[in-house]
């Protein structure tokens, strides 16, 4: 079978954001759809590892977009394994028009849990730290109270990994978006979210078109996240 795993779609304008363009949170359920298809294809999807009792969680992820899909741009999504460790399985990603003009590239980080203890069965979250470095927002920047709903569980009933960043992205003002992009995502998945929990939400100038985030519960983050802009 082949490494690399090629998957396609259709950036439909009802999925554009006000801009006609896809946003990031789409592009991370691109991703994720084409990590568990090519994990699936290759033994080792939801059904394959709901019958070992563990699952995949996502860890770390970095995006990193030159151009974003506009309304009816046919996209081509390139997915691999990097790398499979005793503590992670890195997966790389390239999106592509038809042309094969680049639009962007992801890398992600990705661990097995135990569902029944919900521990980690080969991860060590200081280990991974050095991956993506980001620095703690909620020390700079007083938080902006949310709950977990509904609409933001996943299959297993934890907050969606795509939701963490649609709320994050949702601290900025809309007139940012109308004159700048943003030219890079990375997200720092800590710990599990589940409904009801009560979060605030942390965004704080760490340089000059760079900001940190943090999504917190009971003064703790269970995610960072940075973003660049140009």
């Amino acid at each position: 079978m082949e490494k690399v795993g090629l998957f396609h779609f259709v950036a439909e304008p009802y999925l554009m954001d006000f801009r006609g363009r896809v946003t990031l949170p789409m592009i991370g359920n691109y991703l994720i759809h084409a990590a568990s298809s090519h994990a699936g294809e290759r033994g080792f999807g939801f059904n394959d590892m709901s019958e070992r009792h563990t699952a995949w969680v996502l860890s770390r992820l970095a995006i990193e977009m030159k151009e974003y899909p506009t309304a009816f741009d046919k996209i081509n999504l390139y997915t691999w394994i990097d790398e499979v460790g005793r503590l992670f399985t890195s997966r790389c990603f390239e999106l592509a028009d038809e042309n094969g003009k680049t639009f962007g590239f992801a890398r992600s980080i990705w661990a097995a849990i135990d569902v029944e203890t919900r521990r980690p069965t080969l991860l060590d979250i200081e280990a991974l730290g050095k991956y993506i470095k980001i620095m703690p927002a909620e020390n700079k920047a007083e938080g902006i109270p949310y709950s977990i709903k509904y609409s933001d569980l996943d299959i297993n009933g934890h907050f969606n990994s795509v939701k963490y960043i649609e709320h994050l992205l949702d601290l900025f003002d809309i007139d940012q978006f109308k004159t700048r992009e943003i030219g890079r995502l990375e997200i720092a998945y800590q710990s599990e979210g589940k409904q009801g929990m009560p979060l605030t939400l942390h965004k704080a100038e760490s340089a000059p078109d760079k900001q940190d985030m943090a999504i917190c519960h009971e003064g703790k983050a269970i995610c960072r996240a940075a973003v660049t802009w140009r």
